[in-house]
């Protein structure tokens, strides 16, 4: 396995140091003494932690004497003084303690609205007045789940407590005061802002810290963030030089550091710190946060900044917006007309109960039933009136029929989801073998949603391509190059060792030619700028990999941006080697010989400039700008007068490298006079140790110098596509799924991409907005309406409707539109013309677009229909697309893991799209709509059985049934197989789901879980539940039998109608399956023996006798036959006279089981 050591190493027998290559320019930084041994570089510094005998500390004075102040939007931290004007950085991630446990358990549990209810109605029960069933049997299903939920979530809180002991007892080396190199062990909890921490290699720090000093000479130190944002890639960190030089010679530690309040920004960093009577900017490059790991580095030193809850990981540490799914919003919709049922029987009962006593007024004293009358005291029975008793009624009604409402509903939904996630997680074909990538369902409550999806809203550059840059061509002062041919690499040599790129590049043998030495030196030189400012132009940082050969080494180019690194190993296949690089310079081996070029100011790249540069002083004492970015930003600084025909050449190269589906980049370059230097140095030094407002001030100096700029050349990179991408957006087409591609590559890269995926066809009608105003906008999308009004008039046949009929007529549209357009449209009156016109429209394509813009397109659609949507993408930018829509889907890809945290489900490729929604959507789905139907019918089933048998008891609200087999129903005799059936269930096959991709379409109709479906689940209770009261009422109307018999033959034909329907709707069955449903049937019958053997319960032996009767058998078998008599005529006719798709390709998969059963027999 390959080591990793110092790019350059130090030599103590080094030559006298290299003079600076700006000499007569101010340096921006003061660098250390560097020795130069074959042109590497390097320092001496002494080990930090073996205190030096002869050297005495001397602490700051600017640090000494002092108290920390944080004012209002900033803080000073004197380094080397624990401040307790700070939080402490003991965390807690815990959410409860002993004595808040209870209460606020209960309140979070009770934020369900269902839990209230089911409250109000045990609270009810308790009133001696409308109490129905005995008060601790009422008080037990809720209870019941409440305290499971308490034990889940105090064993989750106690697990969390373990967890931040653990981390707040950690050990760190903690600089103790008075000392210069004298480190001693402090528990993490008790570190403080200003306190000098050291972190050995492979350790973990305990708090965001600035970087003071490494083990390295130039200051340089890998992390890993692999806790904080999930990515495994090392980032490179730096000390800064004034700390580095300081600590390297005297070991003495000090300054004042003013730094931003805590922010949950884990990308940025604004301070400065005071040194030495010198102020020194501060950024994000040189912070290294709490959780982080150093990486191949053997020691660093840093200063607390934040502590505890104020550390960016801490603040970070809350989730992605929570979403609903739309089954659980349209649930409330059924909920209302079920609560609308329970009122009017309430209503029937308490009314029909008012008559009957009116009518029976007179004979209430002899009626005992009724109300009680205690004759020791000669009161008379409690009577309270004719309205109160009415209303009282009402009460003890809604006790009764409470369960039409089901309490287990919730928690079954989320087993069931939590199966789904399982299986989901365990798809093979779901599993991303280059990555070692698994799928993760990081939302479990939005399964179902994605059986409904459909609109696709996808990045295209490390969600469509692989993100994987290849150099392909280059066009040099107008002159394209792009023979490329394999060759056998650049080597160059450093103390007799061969170092050579990981990576090669094919090379233009012309170019290659010109380089070194076919051309003039004026030809040469240009050709020469053009790659060093591939070189010098990024944040590449090399790292030298062993090999098996001792002498042989390779360069591994790290960075956070494929391009920059696709475009420095480009530089370095022509002979343009980036060898090293600090915090103040870069070496580049130029065609064998080693320059030094330092960094006197970097501009990074933002979305609104669209470029980077970066300002370097050169070995000739000369300082140039060099720049790349978009076309777009490029042009719109250069000399076009003085280059026009350079300009126009490498707008045409572009555009023929944009056409093949290349990535392009514009490369300038700008010498600097003395006066222009010095004016931006002054500028760039304020801003850049400005703590408030930095951002804004570096942008403004940077458009400032970015301007006058000479054209070097352009750039084709090349981002292959995914493996079965055009094969996933084919089948999602088939789909009835729209597809929308949101990036911010070039029109002419967007459009070839387009065609490559089969996305773009040949037969589509085009409609392009390119704009650069509001009014051109207007008059643009005023014409595609014109357009699409017109094809739709030219199309339309009959009556059809405007989409069939283009569909018809074989005429497709596809819309195409910039980022620039999207600027004058969203949030304007003209995006309602834009979303007329990308309705009818079968595919979007949006190019050069912010991220954004990407979340106000998806807005756009979500906000105006009822259809589902999906964002998908890999990169930062694309998490605010990912968080706007129903659905967001991560990629681990190149680009890290911020998609990945923010979204709702995340995969290694595109194509899994393909059995995540097809199959796996498709079936969550099904499941989950058919569990929840079910459910309101099985309990409204019941409920009914209840409210016939009031009809003959004078309406008084009592039960045959026993209140434990009334409150078992729903917790136990009926739950359990309804979720093994929504996590196992499956209507059709895998490969059957995948070959018809139009099955897919009874979800984005909503067939499966619908008002009518939801009627129709509610008239085969009613139905049922008549069978199942009166069946045996009549049975046994001029019988003897008790009421308590009657109640278990009542109690248990339900659960054998509904299990019975249960098992008519299954599709495919397994051993699971049927333990569960008929294990469940079995379960009921021992639970009603169990009831009815406690002698002090009601109904003592009544099981026992009423089973003895062959009459009882009878009647179950009838009950069973007639209850599923119209469920079985309604299924036949229905899947016999208007099939549905899927009841076809079931017809079809029997055939083909069928054959494949009569081959294998044959064989």
């Amino acid at each position: 396995m390959a080591s990793e050591r110092p790019l350059l190493d130090a030599s103590p027998d080094a030559p006298s140091p290299l003079p600076p290559a700006s000499s007569l320019l101010p340096p921006p930084q003061r660098e250390p003494p560097l020795r130069a041994e074959r042109l590497a570089f390097s320092v001496d510094i002494p080990d930090p932690f073996i205190p030096s005998s002869h050297r005495d500390h001397q602490p700051d004075p600017s640090a000494s004497q002092r108290e920390p102040q944080e004012g209002d939007e900033s803080r000073a931290v004197f380094v080397g003084e624990s401040s307790g004007a700070f939080v402490g950085n003991s965390i807690r991630t815990a959410k409860y303690s002993v004595l808040t446990f209870l209460p606020r358990n209960l309140f979070e549990q009770f934020r369900r609205l269902s839990y209230v209810y089911f409250l109000a109605i045990t609270v009810l029960n308790q009133l001696p007045q409308v109490a129905v069933f005995g008060r601790g049997a009422s008080v037990l299903p809720l209870a019941f789940v409440l305290f499971v939920t308490a034990v889940k979530d105090a064993y989750e809180d106690f697990r969390r407590h373990r967890s931040d002991r653990q981390e707040n007892n950690r050990l760190a080396a903690v600089l103790a005061p008075g000392t210069a190199r004298e480190f001693s062990p402090k528990k993490w909890k008790h570190i403080r802002v200003g306190d000098v921490v050291r972190v050995a290699s492979s350790e973990t720090l305990p708090a965001d810290m600035v970087l003071l000093a490494t083990s390295d000479s130039t200051g340089v130190a890998h992390v890993q963030t692999l806790n904080l944002d999930g990515e495994t890639n090392l980032k490179t960190r730096y000390a800064k030089q004034e700390t580095q030089l300081r600590f390297s010679q005297d070991g003495s530690i000090g300054g004042v550091l003013h730094c931003e309040r805590p922010n949950r920004n884990i990308y940025g960093f604004q301070a400065n710190l005071e040194i030495d009577g010198k102020r020194v900017s501060l950024g994000p490059s040189n912070i290294v946060l709490r959780g982080c790991e150093l990486k191949n580095t053997t020691w660093a030193i840093g200063v607390v900044v934040y502590t505890g809850k104020e550390t960016k990981v801490m603040l970070n540490s809350s989730g992605a917006p929570s979403k609903r799914s739309r089954l659980e919003t349209q649930l409330n919709r059924e909920t209302v007309i079920l609560s609308i049922m329970l009122i009017g029987m309430c209503t029937t009962a308490s009314v029909l109960a008012g008559i009957w006593l009116l009518n029976h007024r007179g004979d209430l004293e002899f009626t005992q039933f009724f109300r009680e009358k205690d004759y020791t005291t000669g009161k008379n029975y409690n009577y309270y009136g004719m309205g109160m008793q009415i209303f009282i009624t009402f009460l003890m009604a809604v006790i009764v029929y409470q369960v039409i409402i089901p309490i287990s509903l919730y928690i079954s939904m989320e087993l069931v989801r939590l199966g789904q996630a399982y299986f989901m997680g365990a798809d093979k074909d779901l599993y991303d073998e280059s990555s070692r990538s698994k799928f993760q369902c990081r939302a479990l409550n939005i399964n179902e949603d994605l059986g409904q999806v459909k609109y696709v809203f996808s990045d295209k550059t490390g969600t469509l391509t692989e993100n994987k840059m290849e150099f392909q061509c280059a066009s040099i002062r107008g002159v394209d190059y792009s023979s490329g041919k394999d060759t056998d690499g650049y080597s160059v040599v450093v103390d007799d060792l061969i170092w050579t790129p990981k990576m090669e590049v094919r090379t233009d043998p012309q170019l290659l030619k010109l380089l070194r030495g076919g051309g003039t030196d004026e030809e040469r030189m240009l050709f020469l700028e053009f790659f060093l400012a591939l070189a010098a132009c990024n944040t590449i940082v090399p790292l030298v990999l062993d090999t098996r050969d001792p002498k042989q080494k390779l360069i591994d180019y790290q960075g956070e941006s494929p391009d920059e690194q696709a475009l420095v190993y480009a530089a370095a296949s022509y002979g343009i080697v980036l060898v090293e690089r600090t915090s103040g310079y870069v070496v580049i081996d130029v065609l064998g010989e080693r320059r030094r070029f330092d960094i006197l100011g970097l501009h990074e790249f933002d979305s609104d400039r669209k470029r980077m540069s970066v300002i370097v002083g050169c070995p000739d004492k000369t300082v140039k700008l060099y720049v790349k970015g978009a076309d777009s930003s490029l042009f719109g600084i250069t000399k076009k007068s003085l280059e026009l025909d350079i300009v126009r050449a490498t707008e045409a190269h572009l555009h023929t490298y944009s056409s093949l589906g290349l990535r392009t980049l514009v490369v300038g370059m700008r010498e600097l006079s003395r006066p222009e230097f010095e004016e931006w140095q002054l500028a760039y030094e304020n801003a850049s140790t400005a703590v408030l407002g930095r951002g804004n001030l570096l942008r403004s100096v940077a458009a400032n110098i970015e301007s006058s700029v000479h054209i070097l050349g352009a750039t084709g990179i090349e981002d292959k596509l995914q493996d079965g991408v055009p094969e996933a957006i084919e089948s999602l087409r088939q789909a009835d799924i729209k597809v929308w591609i949101l990036t911010g590559d070039k029109q002419e890269t967007a459009i070839s991409i387009g065609y490559s995926c089969k996305l773009l066809t040949n037969d589509m009608t085009q409609i392009v907005i390119n704009n650069n105003s509001k009014e051109s906008c207007r008059k643009s999308l005023e014409e595609a309406l014109a357009t699409t009004k017109k094809l739709r008039i030219t199309s339309s046949i009959g009556m059809l409707s405007p989409e069939l009929a283009s569909e018809s007529a074989g005429i497709t549209l596809a819309l195409i539109i910039d980022g620039n357009s999207l600027v004058y449209i969203l949030e304007t009156e003209l995006q309602e013309e834009l979303f007329k016109v990308a309705r009818e429209c079968s595919v979007v394509l949006c190019c050069r677009v912010a991220p954004l813009q990407k979340a106000g397109i998806v807005a756009l659609i979500k906000n105006r229909t009822d259809d589902m949507t999906l964002a998908i993408g890999d990169g930062a930018n694309d998490v605010s697309m990912i968080q706007m829509a129903d659905v967001g889907v991560g990629i681990s890809g190149q680009e890290g893991r911020q998609a990945v945290m923010a979204s709702d489900f995340s995969m290694g490729q595109f194509r899994f799209l393909l059995p995540l929604l097809l199959v796996h959507g498709h079936w969550n789905y099904q499941r989950m709509s058919y569990m929840i139907l079910y459910n309101f019918y099985k309990n409204a089933t019941f409920v009914l059985v209840l409210f016939w048998y009031v009809l003959y008891t004078a309406f008084t609200l009592t039960t045959a049934i026993t209140e434990w087999s009334s409150l078992l129903y729903t917790v136990l005799y009926t739950s359990l197989p309804t979720i093994v059936v929504g996590i196992l269930d499956k209507d059709l096959s895998k490969a059957t789901l995948l070959a018809y991709p139009k099955l897919y379409g009874s979800g984005q109709r909503d067939e499966k879980y619908n008002v009518n479906l939801f009627i129709l689940n509610m008239l085969e209770a009613l139905w049922q539940s008549l069978v199942v009261f009166y069946m045996p009422y009549f049975a046994y109307r001029q019988s003897t039998i008790d009421m308590s018999s009657l109640g278990d033959l009542w109690a248990l034909a339900p659960v054998i109608v509904v299990n019975m329907q249960l098992a008519t709707d299954i599709f495919r069955w397994n051993w699971i399956i049927h333990a569960f449903v008929w294990g469940t049937i079995a379960a009921t019958t021992i639970c009603l023996f169990v009831i009815d053997s406690i002698w002090i319960l009601p109904g003592y032996g009544a099981i026992f006798h009423i089973m003895g009767t062959g009459l009882f058998w009878l009647l179950l078998l009838i009950i069973a036959v007639a209850a599923m008599v119209p469920h079985f005529v309604i299924k036949a006719f229905a899947e016999y006279f208007t099939p549905s798709d899927i009841q076809i390709a079931r017809e079809m998969e029997k055939v083909d089981d069928v054959n494949q059963g009569k081959r294998s027999e044959i064989l």
